[in-house]
């Protein structure tokens, strides 16, 4: 699997260490990546994570918008500018920082959450709201879709040809 999939919860230890799920570091460990480079969520109060494919997610984004523009550079500052790179023990755990804890709201938990080519990590209680939401608006989102494809002048099936 080359994908990061599924959420973990583990504990911080005594020390501020957490450790990375193990098929988390097997998908860092396939795409190469130095540590584990990170940043702030720009939407939500949570930190991405990733390696080598999330920074080329960043860097599509920054090539839509044009060299020297403010759109780019206030992404860049918000993604590059707040980010950092944590290294992660042969063990296979990383320590948060202070600046990551206090962004996320994190204590003592961590949920680390699958979202393909990249992770989140979360304080625990906050990711259950979030997930609850997520799965709230899915559904609506599912009756919309729905409510198209029954429409008289709605796609009639995927691929359907008249």
């Amino acid at each position: 699997m080359d994908r990061f999939v599924s959420q973990f919860t583990n504990r911080l230890d005594a020390k501020g260490r957490v450790s990375i799920p193990a098929s988390f570091r097997a998908v860092l460990a396939r795409d190469g990546f130095e540590g584990l480079f990170v940043h702030p969520s720009l939407d939500a109060a949570t930190v991405e994570c990733g390696g080598h494919a999330l920074l080329r997610e960043i860097d599509q984004l920054l090539a839509l918008h044009a060299p020297y523009s403010e759109e780019r550079e206030t992404f860049s500052t918000a993604l590059f500018g707040a980010s950092e790179i944590l290294k992660i023990d042969s063990e296979g755990r990383v320590i948060l920082t202070e600046t990551i804890k206090s962004y996320a709201g994190i204590v003592s938990e961590v949920s680390f959450v699958g979202q393909g080519d990249k992770f989140q990590i979360w304080e625990p209680s906050r990711f259950r709201a979030h997930f609850e939401e997520a799965r709230n608006r899915v559904r609506d989102i599912r009756k919309q879709l729905n409510s198209l494809y029954a429409a008289p002048d709605g796609p009639r099936s995927h691929g359907a040809r008249e």
